[in-house]
């Protein structure tokens, strides 16, 4: 078990047409804006697992405490970039540890 005292954040996303990965991935840069992550970056799926080929995107921050990740989520930006990629998606996956 780790002891570390942040909290990572993943989220992974499928576009509901491949043609839209781009507009998700500059809609998820939204989230860059946001000052409350200690580390963040969007990036695309590199597929080198043979096995899962679902996921397109991959959104993944770290944040010092559970209050710094709710300010992330409370932050307008953040409603912002989820109205662009929602209409785009097709799976969104989060995982918080």
């Amino acid at each position: 078990m780790s002891d570390r005292t942040f909290i990572r954040h993943v989220v992974f996303f499928s576009a509901a047409d491949e043609n839209d990965v781009e507009r998700i991935v500059n809609g998820l840069s939204l989230l860059e804006g946001i000052p409350h992550a200690s580390m963040f970056e969007v990036v695309k799926n590199s597929r080198v697992d043979e096995l899962s080929k679902e996921i397109d995107v991959i959104v993944y921050a770290e944040f010092v405490n559970d209050a710094a990740l709710k300010a992330y989520k409370a932050h307008p930006i953040y409603q912002q970039a989820i109205d662009v990629v929602r209409p785009l998606r097709e799976i969104r996956i989060a995982a918080d540890f």
